[in-house]
């Protein structure tokens, strides 16, 4: 039985009529949900005077940019716990937040043997290794942040959606664009009438050309047997987005296109050696691992993505260096072992009629800056990440939208626009107030269209349009 200040609020408005039915399904029916969600009792404001106490489970590039919200907001939250297979890493986050040292693993195994002895977790391993840590904490009462994908099958998401409900925890998935106050306001203004009834959503993903080599080729997401497939690990926030904007219209049916490109053995430059830092045609190369890593720490800039390829130091010229002379990130694109797409699309059809096109390319000067036009029938809305431009078909007229965003500077990833920030942000007003309203990524909505990326992957596999049916139901 879930406790009665735990509000998952199904009558938000965000909320799709469907999903509402769904979730008064699955829940109790005495949660005590109310309409007037966003009202805080003074019972609440005061738990909220109290930081909300997290554990890290896995201290990689994303654990330790969600930790930092610690030391932006040390009233808010503290970071107690962390658990992570590599000395380096771990041991880096337990000075950074001063962790006691009976609270470092080496093993997240370690944290469901103890008692009970934080809030929430913050579970960022690599994708394969999310399911067991979900339910295992899930069933001993902590709150999640689960970093996307949710899980690399939907089955296994599946368990942890109901794994959180049966046992009364929130669950925040990382689909951080949602919390992107410029992507929130496109659905703020469809809900308006803005442009009508939706007819057609276009949306980009530009993954930029630097970037993919980096985590796809050469990185922790190049091979699906290792992590997951491209359209899962790079884009199923991108598809939750097409879903959300939907506005609980169920999609019909999927194809989806797609293949690994240039990057492959047959395109490699003749004469070019193994590692970087051994070719001849080094120069010639726009993949090259010393304009991508060396280069930039030689000018001073050490974050991402120099930061991700030393495991077991700070990032400088001699470690750097020697991370390109031995390890992942040093091997020439034209002979690794990914087999990830490098360019996909996703077509949809909506109930109503309404029709959906994704694409995702790693080919681009961009990285992550996603456009997206909606086809409305009374105007058309574009995005260009950071301006929203609405035209009306009566008046024709151009209308500009933004929306303020606040994020310190060094938080988080470029290309999410200030949204690691209000991501975390949301999930510890959540956790300290008992409201999970303050959660634009919250279990149910987010199983849905994580099973709409397998249904679009099956869809490229089998060559053949997947009528989604009732299984998403």
């Amino acid at each position: 039985m879930l406790p009665l200040d735990l509000k998952l609020h199904i009558n938000d408005q965000d909320y799709p009529q469907r999903l509402r039915e769904e979730c008064a399904q699955m829940h109790p029916p005495n949660l005590g949900f109310t309409e007037d969600h966003r009202w805080l009792s003074m019972a609440q404001k005061d738990r909220m005077a109290s930081p909300v106490d997290v554990i890290v489970v896995g201290a990689g590039n994303r654990g330790e940019t969600y930790s930092h919200f610690a030391s932006l907001q040390p009233q808010r939250m503290r970071v107690i716990g962390v658990a992570d297979p590599r000395k380096f890493a771990r041991e880096k986050l337990q000075k950074q937040h001063r962790i006691a040292d009976v609270n470092v693993f080496a093993d997240w195994r370690g944290i469901v043997q103890r008692e009970k002895f934080a809030d929430a977790v913050f579970i960022c391993t690599p994708d394969r290794q999310h399911k067991n840590p979900a339910v295992a904490l899930a069933k001993k009462g902590y709150h999640i942040l689960l970093e996307k994908p949710m899980a690399v099958t939907a089955e296994d998401c599946t368990e942890i959606v109901r794994t959180c409900i049966q046992n009364g925890v929130m669950l925040t998935v990382c689909h951080v664009l949602r919390y992107d106050p410029v992507i929130h306001k496109i659905k703020v203004l469809m809900d308006s009438g803005a442009i009508g009834d939706p007819v057609h959503i276009q949306h980009l993903e530009p993954v930029g050309f630097f970037h993919f080599a980096h985590s796809f080729v050469r990185g922790n997401w190049r091979n699906e047997a290792e992590s997951s497939f491209a359209l899962l690990a790079k884009s199923c926030h991108d598809i939750d987005l097409i879903h959300h904007w939907a506005g609980g219209r169920r999609c019909l049916k999927v194809s989806s296109f797609g293949s690994l490109s240039h990057f492959r053995k047959e395109k490699r430059p003749p004469g070019a050696a193994d590692r970087c830092l051994d070719c001849p045609v080094e120069e010639s190369c726009p993949y090259s691992a010393r304009k991508i890593y060396l280069d930039r720490v030689k000018q001073g800039c050490v974050g991402w993505p120099v930061s991700v390829i030393c495991s077991s130091s700070l990032p400088d010229i001699e470690s750097v260096t020697e991370a390109l002379k031995s390890g992942p990130y040093g091997r020439c694109v034209y002979q690794c072992d990914n087999d990830v797409c490098t360019n996909q699309v996703v077509n949809m059809e909506f109930e109503g009629g309404l029709t959906a096109a994704f694409s995702m390319v790693a080919f681009t000067e961009e990285i992550c800056k996603r456009r997206t036009t909606i086809y409305g029938s009374k105007g058309e809305l574009s995005c260009d990440g950071h301006e929203i431009r609405v035209f009306d078909f009566l008046t024709g007229r151009a209308t500009k939208h933004t929306a303020e965003t606040y994020a310190p500077g060094a938080f988080g990833m470029g290309g999410h626009g200030g949204a690691d920030y209000q991501l975390v942000e949301a999930f510890i007003s959540a956790v300290a107030s008992g409201d999970a309203s303050f959660i634009r990524s919250g279990p149910e909505e987010t199983l849905l269209s994580h099973k709409l990326v397998f249904e679009a992957e099956r869809s490229r596999l089998e060559s053949k349009v997947v009528f989604c049916g009732t299984d998403q139901d």
